[in-house]
């Protein structure tokens, strides 16, 4: 036997669990912990034609093997009702990140832009960034801070981060939150961007005019 922890977000979550430890068959594939799920909860079986497999932090075939201690995760579509959550290797339209949360019962909507700037904490010159990432798992903690978010403030969540070289004054990274009052919609907002800066697989290069330099991690 091997023992797995499987997790599930948003809409899946709702007709299901947030996670759960399930014992399968040596040799079992992210399938059979797909039918031990719906054995469990059977309100996620209409949900499987549009579900996506991970194992371990990267997306993974539905045919892979596991093995004990294996983290599984199962994730709905990223749109649906949902704000826009992901990375991208062109410039962020952070209109089109408002509109994916703004709501008729939204009082307020607050964004965040984090910026490249032109010079570093020590006073030389920046000439651009370059931020790489790990994408597969970047995606998936992505989400799970927007679920947690949600979970602290009923906040809704649109984030965008940028990958690749990213040139002086455009936006790295984008955050949107909306609520029903303001208080809600400011402290979810901080609370993803520090939650960004401590566990996203990110990492960024100051480039100058004499050479580049990665940045310790949550700078």
């Amino acid at each position: 036997m091997v023992r797995v922890e499987v997790r599930c977000f948003a809409s899946l979550r709702e007709v299901s669990t947030d996670r759960i430890t399930l014992e399968l068959p040596d040799g079992a594939s992210i399938e059979v912990a797909w039918v031990s799920l719906a054995e469990r909860f059977p309100g996620v079986e209409p949900h499987r034609p549009y579900v996506r497999s991970a194992r371990n932090g990267a997306y993974a075939g539905w045919d892979q093997s596991l093995t004990d201690g294996d983290r599984v995760a199962f994730l709905p579509p990223v749109s649906g009702g949902a704000g826009r959550i992901g990375l991208t290797d062109e410039p962020i339209d952070a209109r089109a990140l408002e509109a994916s949360v703004a709501g008729a019962g939204h009082g307020a909507l607050i964004t965040f832009e984090g910026r490249a700037r032109n010079h570093a904490d020590d006073g030389r010159t920046v000439i651009e960034l370059e931020y790489e990432a790990y994408t597969e798992m970047a995606e998936l903690v992505l989400r799970e801070i927007a679920d947690e978010v949600r979970a602290a403030f009923g906040a809704e969540v649109a984030v965008e981060h940028r990958v690749g070289l990213v040139p002086i004054g455009d936006a790295a990274v984008v955050i949107v939150t909306a609520a029903a009052h303001r208080g809600a919609a400011y402290d979810a907002n901080r609370q993803v961007i520090e939650a960004i800066k401590q566990r996203l697989p990110v990492w960024k290069r100051e480039r100058f005019a004499d050479g580049s330099e990665w940045k310790r991690p949550g700078a």
